[in-house]
């Protein structure tokens, strides 16, 4: 997905971020006003002054962003200078090489700490990470052990919970007081650490809370690591939770030269414990901050983004910045009201094929919606008008069934200890092949067979190639993504780094290249960060966005509308946002006077004025 890039001078804003002297920095940042370009920039600057690439760290939230800051220093993007004689008076050549930061998610900062620290809390430097499945099925067995209604204790539901206690810092003792619910899922909770420490692993949680309790407990240890790192770098800072937030502020309590980015306009995975108000409260906290908005927008015209900046500004808890733009008016919105999510489709397919027949191209025309779901009808309408298209957020590759079981199986051969990967290999297999790997792969491991002669044992012995053809109806796409994991494993010489690598990867970075020349169907959610010419959005309706659970508290309503925020803010030149059934009460929201609306019916279209129609909420 192409990303636009800003004008190579920093604007006067950014550069005032940039040169930031020292101390605590909350940045502000709006849509499309320049973050990535105004953080790199800060790393680099920092780098060019003299600081040592050892003492920072940037912390982001998905290996992309990562990959794109590497990419962007590496490549001498911004203006850093390579060659085997330039003495680098900062110090980032080093033997014709480049020295990089630590630039990474908060999990890759976390398992790099508990290479170091794991002893702390019972596990060797050689831990095993539990992904989401591995933790699904270890709290589906505590529960089928300990005999709990699945009705009333569902396995995921029980993983939130668990979950919650970790990323809040919840002291279970207390917890379990609260209720009999409350006693039982502690009693779940410590059967599930038990195993954790019995397999010598960590779940995704732990790699952030055991660091946290670490720091806690052991203020030696928070000690080295406040003397390694003296500049910490944050990203999308609206979106860390209590845990995260504690773990930065920890490592930068000392010296305090904390950069943190990002934009609480677009906070939207409350779902998964993220807590804008951490973003809000950084002030509180850091009494002597300073606080630099960014509000020049680079990429969508004035109407979508005087749209965007009114319909937010009716959220109570914000940081308020008025956004703005030199690029053109633009046309205006589309607002289309249908009879049904049926003629609704048929409409978005119409509209789609009448951009490609003006020359735009597929990739940079997207639909978004609320809820999954509401793909099958858009998918039926741009098949029968033979409009290539994409579900951006397919299953991730590390998510298929034939990858689980190869890496479970060297999971198991360097920690024979692993529960979950023992589970799955007995699960999986019958009891010849499955005696056979259980016994031979910790030998093997042993042994120092390669990753590559190890996949092709496991291949041989369970007849891998048979079994594919036997119980899938795809067996040669099956046997593509084995070869591509074999590729991948052969560039590894520690196989640990291995499995490390393939368990952290996130489910946005780890799912298939998306298709080039394809029109873009994906939520509101999976759209943040992305961008395109053309956007449509589709089921703006009253209990679809706002969603229907969020009505009952203004917490969620208001991130709803923060949601739609991001949805708007896709667009840099064309956007349609539509409706069926009753409409969105943040289409009231919107100016009316940068709308053109347009109402369906089965008898053709109809446009009115926007301020003719009533279908404002009261």
């Amino acid at each position: 997905m192409p990303q636009r890039s800003h004008p190579s001078p920093l604007n006067t804003t950014q550069e005032q971020a940039v040169r930031h002297s020292g101390g605590p920095l909350l940045i502000a940042a709006g849509a499309g006003s320049g973050k990535t370009k105004t953080l790199t920039s800060r790393l680099l600057h920092l780098l060019e002054t003299g600081v040592a690439p050892q003492a920072i760290i940037a912390i982001t939230f998905t290996n992309k962003a990562a990959k794109e800051m590497r990419s962007r220093i590496t490549n001498n993007e911004l203006g850093i200078t390579n060659g085997a004689t330039d003495e680098k008076k900062s110090g980032v050549i080093h033997n014709s090489k480049f020295i990089l930061p630590f630039i990474g998610t908060f999990h890759a900062l976390g398992v790099r700490i508990l290479k170091e620290e794991a002893h702390w809390v019972g596990r060797t430097s050689h831990f095993t990470i539990f992904d989401d499945e591995d933790s699904a099925s270890l709290i589906k067995s505590i529960l089928k052990e300990l005999q709990l209604s699945k009705d009333r204790f569902s396995p995921y539901a029980v993983i939130g919970q668990i979950s919650r206690i970790k990323n809040e810092l919840i002291n279970v003792d207390e917890y379990a007081d609260e209720g009999r619910y409350e006693h039982t899922i502690a009693t779940v909770y410590r059967k599930y650490n038990e195993t954790l420490l019995h397999s010598n692993a960590f779940d995704f949680d732990d790699l952030i809370e055991k660091v946290v309790r670490i720091f806690l407990e052991h203020p030696e240890v928070l000690a080295k690591y406040r003397a390694r790192w003296q500049y910490v770098l944050v990203d999308e800072f609206q979106d860390v939770n209590t845990n995260q937030y504690l773990f930065v502020k920890l490592l930068a309590q000392e010296h305090k030269n904390i950069f943190v980015i990002g934009d609480d306009a677009q906070s939207i995975y409350a779902f998964r414990g993220s807590d804008f108000r951490n973003f809000l409260n950084f002030e509180k906290d850091w009494p002597d901050a300073k606080v630099i908005l960014l509000t020049e927008n680079y990429r969508s015209t004035k109407n979508i983004i005087n749209a965007a900046s009114a319909l937010i500004k009716h959220n109570s808890f914000q940081k308020p910045k008025d956004l703005w733009t030199s690029n053109p008016e633009g046309e205006l919105i589309n607002v289309m009201a249908f009879q049904n999510a049926e003629e609704e489709a048929v409409s978005v397919a119409q509209r789609v094929r009448e951009a490609l027949g003006g020359g735009e191209s597929p990739k940079e025309i997207a639909v978004l919606y609320r809820t999954n779901a509401q793909s099958r009808a858009l998918e039926q309408s741009l098949i029968r008008n033979n409009i290539p298209y994409e579900i951006y957020g397919g299953l991730k590759f590390y998510a298929r069934k034939e990858i689980k079981d190869i890496v479970s199986a060297i999971r198991y051969a360097f920690n024979p200890k692993d529960r979950s990967a023992i589970d799955r290999i007995t699960k999986t297999f019958n009891k010849g092949p499955r005696i056979a790997l259980l016994e031979a792969l910790p030998r093997l491991a042993e042994e120092r067979l390669s990753l590559v002669e190890l996949i092709q044992y496991f291949l041989e012995e369970t007849r891998y190639t048979e079994f594919l053809a036997l119980h899938f109806k795809n067996p040669d796409e099956r046997l593509e993504n084995i070869k591509e994991l074999i590729q991948f494993a052969a560039s590894f010489n520690d196989p640990h780094d291995f499995i490390e690598q393939v368990t952290l990867l996130s489910s946005l970075d780890g799912r298939p290249k998306l298709q080039e020349n394809a029109v873009k169907l994906m939520t509101i959610h999976l759209s943040k960060g992305l961008e395109f010419d053309r956007v449509f959005i589709v089921g703006a309706n009253e209990g679809l966005l706002p969603h229907e659970r969020s009505m009952i508290k203004n917490d969620d309503l208001e991130e709803e509308r923060r949601l739609m925020y991001v949805a708007i803010t896709r667009a840099r030149k064309h956007l349609t946002i539509s409706f069926y059934d009753l409409p969105s009460r943040f289409l009231g929201e919107l100016p009316p006077e940068l709308i053109a609306f347009t109402k369906v019916s089965s008898y053709g279209a109809e446009t009115r004025d926007w301020d003719d129609e009533t279908i404002y909420l009261e």
